[in-house]
C-alpha cells in the first residue's frame, strides 16, 4: 500500500521539528496516512516515536511544522475544539495506562463519561459491548488492573480506545511485555478490528513479528528524519545500515 495523499489523508504531519533540551529530536518529519490503513511507526530507541505520538494526539506541540486530524491543524486548536477532535480517534498507551483504582469497567466507561451524556443504562450496555468486542470475559469487567494479566490489561486499554468508536486508533508499543503467544494474539485481534470496524492506526513498536504479520505500511525515524516510508518487504530491502541491522534481527526474514 503507498503512502496517502495528503488530501486524501486521516493525518498529516507536515514539516515538523521538536527541540527537547539542547538539540533536536526531529528534523522536518512528513508523512500523510490514509484511511483504512494501518501503519507502524519503527527506530531505535531514543528517537522520538513516543514523543511524535504524543504531539498527534495533541497532548504536547512541535517546535515548527503542522499535525492535522481529519483536515484541521490540531497545534492551533482551542480547547474546546481540540476535545471535540479527540473524541474522533483512540489511544492505547505504553503498558496500557490504565487507573489502577478503577474497575475495567468504569476504565472502559471514562471516555464516554468525559465526552458523551449518555443514559447509565446505555453507557453500561456499551462499555459492555466494548469489553466483549476486546475478547476479554465479562467476569474482568470487574476485577482492577492488578487483578489482570499482561494480555488483559492490554485488551482493558484497547476496550478503553475504542470506547468512544473512533474513526483513528493510536497505539504505542501495544504487543510490549507480552510473551510471543499472547502478542501475535493480541495482533489478530487487532488486525480484525481494523477491517471489520474501517479503522485506520498508527503503532509505534519494536515487535518485527508485529511489523511482518498485520501492518500495511511501515515509517522509519532515524537520525531526526524520515529515511523509509513503505510496504513492509520493501523497506526491509533498503540498502542502509539501520534498517539492514533492524530486519536482520528477525530469524524469518528472507
Amino acid at each position: 500500500m503507498t503512502p496517502a495523499r495528503a488530501s486524501d489523508a486521516i493525518l498529516q504531519v507536515a514539516g515538523l521539528h521538536t527541540h527537547l533540551g539542547d538539540q533536536w529530536l526531529h528534523r522536518g518529519l512528513n508523512f500523510s496516512i490514509g484511511r483504512g490503513e494501518v501503519v507502524a511507526l519503527i527506530g531505535g530507541s531514543g528517537t522520538g516515536k513516543s514523543v511524535l505520538l504524543r504531539h498527534c494526539i495533541g497532548l504536547t506541540r512541535p517546535s515548527q511544522g503542522k499535525v492535522k486530524l481529519f483536515g484541521e491543524n490540531i497545534c492551533e486548536l482551542s480547547r474546546e475544539r481540540l476535545n471535540k477532535v479527540r473524541s474522533r480517534y483512540g489511544v492505547l498507551f505504553q503498558e496500557g495506562a490504565l487507573f489502577s483504582s478503577l474497575t475495567v469497567a468504569q476504565n472502559v466507561a471514562a471516555p464516554l463519561n468525559e465526552h458523551a451524556r449518555l443514559p447509565p443504562r446505555l453507557r453500561d450496555e456499551l462499555v459492555a459491548m466494548k469489553i466483549r468486542l476486546a475478547g476479554l470475559p465479562m467476569e474482568a469487567a470487574n476485577k482492577r488492573p492488578s487483578e489482570l494479566s499482561g494480555g488483559m490489561k492490554k485488551r482493558a486499554a484497547l476496550a478503553r480506545a475504542l470506547a468512544l468508536e473512533p474513526e483513528l486508533l493510536f497505539l504505542d508499543e501495544p504487543t510490549s511485555g507480552l510473551d510471543p503467544i499472547s502478542a501475535r494474539e493480541f495482533d489478530y485481534l487487532l488486525r480484525v478490528l481494523c477491517d471489520s470496524l474501517g479503522l485506520t492506526a498508527l503503532m509505534a513498536t519494536h515487535d518485527l513479528d508485529t511489523l511482518w504479520g498485520m501492518v500495511d505500511r511501515v515509517i522509519v525515524l532515524h537520525a531526526g528524519k524520515v529515511i523509509a516510508d513503505g510496504p513492509v518487504k520493501e523497506v526491509a530491502e533498503i540498502d542502509h545500515e539501520w534498517i539492514r541491522k533492524y530486519f536482520s534481527a528477525h530469524s524469518g526474514y528472507r
